[in-house]
Order: C-alpha cells, then structure tokens, then sequence
C-alpha cells in the first residue's frame, strides 16, 4: 500500500512563492548568524561550500560563496562534491529525512561537515495546543493544522543512521511577540511556513474556528500587556562524513591503565 507523504509539496512551493510578496525572514536571519558562529569555531576552512534551501536568494545572500539547491526530495547535489553542506530551515518539512541527510552525508568529501538548522518538537506549541482545543470544541474532531516536528532527543539518531560520525545535536529556544494570534498566522504567511501538509483541509477554516482558537490562545498565554507569545524551537545538528583521520572509540578491553590508579581510589571487589 502506497503511503502518503507528510508534505504536499506543491503546496509547500506556493506557499514560499507568496512569501516572497512580503518575506519574513527573521528565523532565517537567526539562523544564518548562528551557522556563522558555529563555522567560527570549527578549526577548518571551508573551500566548497553548499546550502539547501527553500529560500535561495536568502541564503545566496548570506553564503555568496555556497552552491545552493532546492530541498527537492532528490537533491542536486554532486557525490563528494562538498566540504561543507549547510541544510537550512527545512528539514522538517522532509517527507524522507533520513534520505535528505543521506544525500548531503554522500555530497560531502572525507571529513566534511553537515550542518542541520530546522525547527523542533515546542515550534508554535501554543498555536497548535489552542487550535486543537477550538476544534475539537467546535467541529468534534482534528485536523492537521500544525506540522509535527521531531524531538532532540530523536535526532542525532537520524545523524547516526545517515552514515555521519561525531553527530551533536543542540537547540535554541526562541519566544517571540505578536499583537495578537491572527497577526502571528499572518506572519507565518509571510515565512512560507503555512499549512502545506497533504491530510490538512483543503477548504478554508471556519472562522468560528479561528475565531475561538484566538480566545483560547489568549487567555492561556496572553501576556499582562495583551500581547501574546509564540514559541519556536529551532535545533542544530552537526556531524562529519567519515574519514581516517577523525578521532576512533578504543577498542574494549584495550585501556592501558586502569580508571581506579588515575583517580586514586581504592577498588573493592563486588561480593559475589
């Protein structure tokens, strides 16, 4: 049985084209600067560089340097073409994100780095919790309104599996502040980051929806100066295609000194 995929992503597509009537980019801006930092640090220049994106003048800006593709379920990448791979803002959007990190993993030369920026599991945690709470009040039942996002915890074990070594897996909490729920909605409009999800409705939402989402929003998050917040999650992963040269695990039992003489301790065997 053919199973159908998370994104739609023609929809994704027309929703990032009429995005770029009134971008909003901040998200990318944060997440550009905190690539930089995480560049800064790493002892190694970088000649051939790539970026994969949903928002190439962005990041062509950003990177002017970098080959910059699509985050096409088939990346056109080069195998071996790459000393660093910067995946930006858009794997939660991956129908196949094992494949995509895979296809960047084999695009990378020996002992070149993947850099992950995407969206967590608390992204728009509030928006999602009081949509589904208008809903289920309103209609009797859910629908998919808000992408479901991975956790921390999962990821650097998709790192793992996609064949990178040395994988770190990182997050930064950001709170932002919105007039009020319909001013963030419109906002998300202009990120690209609407409803492009292939289960959602495809006809519009209710508006006595909506509406009782704005109340609920409010009154359980809305801060004393009637603004309310909005929560995104947005989590770093790094890792290494293998090389010889990378540091190697010891092999069991081939320590030459024992733990107990380093930290002078006494050892005392265990009863039996």
């Amino acid at each position: 049985m053919t199973q159908t995929p998370l994104t739609d992503r023609t929809a994704l597509n027309k929703n990032r084209q009429r995005a770029l009537c009134a971008p909003v980019l901040f998200l990318h801006e944060i997440a550009a600067a905190e690539v930089e930092d995480r560049l800064s640090v790493v002892n190694k220049s970088f000649t051939a560089p790539a970026v994969v994106t949903g928002f190439p003048q962005f990041w062509h800006s950003r990177m002017p340097e970098a080959h910059i593709v699509s985050d096409d379920e088939v990346l056109t990448l080069d195998p071996g073409a790459h000393d660093l791979v910067v995946h930006a803002l858009c794997l939660h959007w991956a129908n196949d994100p094992v494949g995509q990190l895979i296809q960047a993993r084999r695009a990378l030369r020996p002992d070149g780095l993947l850099l992950v920026a995407l969206f967590g599991g608390a992204t728009l945690s509030e928006l999602r919790s009081a949509l589904a709470q208008a809903e289920a009040e309103i209609s009797g039942g859910l629908s998919p309104r808000v992408l479901p996002m991975a956790e921390i915890r999962d990821l650097g074990g998709l790192m793992q599996r996609a064949g990178l070594t040395l994988p770190v897996a990182d997050t930064l909490p950001l709170t932002t502040s919105y007039a009020n729920p319909m001013a963030l909605m419109r906002e998300l409009r202009g990120m690209g980051e609407s409803n492009a999800m292939s289960a959602r409705r495809k006809t519009l939402s209710r508006r006595n929806v909506l509406l009782r989402a704005c109340d609920i929003y409010a009154q359980a998050f809305g801060t004393a100066d009637g603004r309310i917040p909005a929560t995104f999650e947005m989590i770093f992963l790094t890792g290494w295609a293998p090389d010889a040269s990378q540091p190697q695990p010891l092999r069991p039992g081939s320590a030459s000194a024992r733990l107990a003489d380093a930290l002078g301790a006494v050892e005392r065997p265990l009863k039996d």
